[in-house]
């Protein structure tokens, strides 16, 4: 029996301007954003590390120094913290650069979710991978790479984050259309970029969350030579390609999507994190209480 390769690299594009944060991310990644104490790509990366990935691509653009920055270390804080003989945050600081081995690729084309994956190729090589979004995560009991991970291992397939979403969400998300062959497990038959609720029967959400086999690349390169002027590159366009030659599988993730990447979202995920923290959330319960 074929060994099937455990996933260890993990590709998160993060080259996005972040206009929908205006004028905050004039300056700043839209995934170095707060939620909390840690900026939403910290708590991507816990998720992926507590899932046994080892290696993480950051795909980038020239305006995202501070997220390499974050994830680097920073000897004059550290001595700054040292000195004041302040261990916990100490500990917790250098730890951030321990996490992974972090490699940076610069993003070359702006125009689809599908480039960022091609101009990571040379670092990804022939093994499958796994590919999230910077500004989104879960909290549950198994990391949702984890969750991923394991049913990889059992089909030996390109296995894709599905949820649960209403007539609504047709229009914000890729949607997946499929056969569920177990409970939570869906073989995927077609995948629709954001349709009106009347395009498709189904209302399975494909979220961040991919693991890959790398005939990914030649399907997108594929994908690319079809592009008309001005049209986009999409990771799921490229996987419909695929479905013509190898199975793919989406998952029921279990655990709380948290999506940071708009402002109202972004906030609820602040109120639910803060509400979830054991030194302030009490307090802050009885704060927004005393609001209504």
């Amino acid at each position: 029996m074929t060994k099937i390769k455990p996933i260890k690299k993990l590709l998160i594009p993060a080259a996005g301007m972040g206009t929908r944060f205006l004028p905050v991310t004039k300056a700043q990644p839209k995934e170095m954003l707060p939620v909390l104490d840690k900026p939403v790509i910290q708590y991507v990366v816990e998720e992926a590390v507590a899932s046994g990935i080892t290696d993480i691509i950051f795909v980038s653009g020239p305006s995202k120094r501070p997220l390499e920055d974050h994830f680097d270390r920073c000897p004059e804080l550290e001595a700054h913290l040292a000195e004041f003989n302040k261990i916990e945050m100490l500990n917790s600081v250098k730890a951030i650069s321990q996490m992974a081995n972090f490699t940076y690729v610069r993003q070359k084309q702006f125009y689809g979710n599908g480039y960022p994956i091609l101009d990571a190729q040379h670092v990804l090589g022939n093994d499958p991978f796994a590919v999230v979004w910077g500004d989104e995560f879960f909290v549950g009991k198994t990391p949702r790479l984890k969750q991923l991970m394991n049913a990889y291992q059992q089909l030996n397939a390109s296995v894709i984050t599905a949820m649960p979403t209403d007539d609504a969400g047709t229009k914000k998300y890729g949607i997946i259309e499929g056969k569920e062959i177990k409970p939570g497990l869906f073989r995927v038959s077609k995948l629709v970029e954001k349709p009106e609720p009347q395009g498709t029967k189904s209302r399975l959400a494909s979220l961040g969350g991919y693991i890959l086999k790398p005939e990914i690349f030649k399907a997108l390169e594929e994908e690319k030579k079809n592009l008309k002027p001005g049209e986009e590159l999409y990771l799921s366009k490229a996987m419909t390609r695929l479905l013509k030659r190898q199975p793919i599988y989406a998952l029921l993730i279990e655990g709380k999507h948290y999506d940071a990447g708009s402002k109202l979202n972004w906030l609820k995920a602040n109120v639910e994190m803060a509400l979830a923290n054991s030194e302030i959330g009490q307090e802050f319960k009885e704060y927004l209480t005393s609001l209504f």
